[in-house]
């Protein structure tokens, strides 16, 4: 065999181990309807998550930016996607506020009311708002749909699940690009090489049956040695509060669950 003829065959023996190369695994599926606060928002220009915290009001990050009334639909009660289950209540979005300066090095928050109010079952739960800040070391719980894998793309179908501490400030800091620039409503969360990353914009960060986060920057997803920046919810109840009290529905929520 001659040089040529071994080189043609290595090249082919490469190319048939990559072929039939397995694809990148994400194991990260959350336990089917385990987060039953979870919202797909999803419209023209608008594909992402948020949180629902009552039945007429969804906060979501830098997703809503994209969101508009009336073409915008909200997503409850979703697992997969790709299927209806039999538990979704799709219900069209009436207003999107965004905190301003939007998408400043200040803020990354939007609120979304829908145009009529969520029915409470066991599949749509509100998630309470914080009553205290998330501290350092802290395990919190974050959930969106698409890739926890860096640098790892896949269509959105299944909802994710991962385990992520609280990162420190400074720590979270020494890891900003220079275009990244710290704000009292961020902080971090994530563990280098593993659990920092759902790459699904307003990915919902949950601490002791509270609110926390909601995705602003997903670091962890660019650079798997980073934990990822997420709004810090709890610098926020206030403004919450007074836009939920000038954006008052005109119907009024059911009054008994299912």
């Amino acid at each position: 065999m001659t040089k040529r003829d071994s080189m043609s065959l290595l090249l082919l023996v490469i190319a048939l181990g990559l072929t039939g190369a397995a694809p990148v695994e994400d194991d990260k599926v959350c336990q089917p309807h385990s987060r039953p606060w979870q919202v797909n928002l999803h419209g023209e220009g608008v594909t992402c998550s948020g949180a629902l915290i009552n039945e007429w009001w969804i906060v979501t990050s830098g997703c809503g930016f994209q969101a508009s009334p009336y073409h915008t639909v909200a997503s409850l009660g979703e697992h997969d996607l790709t299927v209806e289950e039999g538990t979704e209540q799709h219900i069209q979005v009436a207003d999107v506020i965004h905190h301003s300066p939007y998408r400043s090095p200040l803020h990354s928050l939007t609120m979304v009311r829908l145009a009529e109010p969520a029915r409470l079952t066991r599949f749509v739960q509100p998630l309470p708002l914080p009553t205290r800040c998330p501290q350092p070391g802290e395990k919190c719980h974050v959930s969106g749909w698409g890739s926890t894998i860096p640098n790892h793309s896949e269509p959105r179908r299944y909802l994710k699940c991962i385990t992520a501490p609280v990162v420190d400030d400074q720590t979270c800091m020494n890891t900003f690009p220079e275009y990244l620039f710290w704000s009292e409503g961020m902080f971090c969360a994530g563990q280098a090489n593993t659990d920092n990353c759902i790459a699904d914009g307003g990915s919902v960060v949950e601490c002791d049956g509270q609110l926390q986060g909601l995705l602003w920057f997903g670091h962890g997803c660019s650079d798997p040695a980073d934990p990822t920046v997420y709004t810090k919810l709890c610098r926020y109840n206030s403004w919450i509060d007074s836009v939920m009290d000038r954006y008052v529905p005109t119907t009024l929520p059911p009054t008994t669950p299912e």
